[in-house]
């Protein structure tokens, strides 16, 4: 017999965003841009719907004008029984 080779788990992008918002550093606006190839609004799309699943995501002034604010998640969203 032989074994069939393992398939590589896919990511998705609201997976991708999910691991850069849950960096130490976070991201700003334009890394989640485009690391995803997202317009603007459908990355503050995904933030809101992180927001809206359960997560807490904390958002720092920029310390510079072309940073943007960097967004962190500082909570995952509970599991109730």
């Amino acid at each position: 017999m032989t074994d069939a080779p393992e398939a590589k788990a896919r990511s998705t992008k609201s997976e991708l965003v999910t691991r850069l918002l849950s960096r130490k550093a976070g991201a700003n606006l334009a890394t989640l841009r485009d690391a995803t190839g997202w317009q603007p609004h459908s990355v503050r799309a995904a933030l809101s719907g992180l927001r809206r699943a359960g997560y807490a995501i904390d958002r720092q002034d920029a310390k510079s004008a072309e940073g943007g604010p960097v967004y962190r998640i500082t909570a995952q969203p509970t599991r109730s029984a």
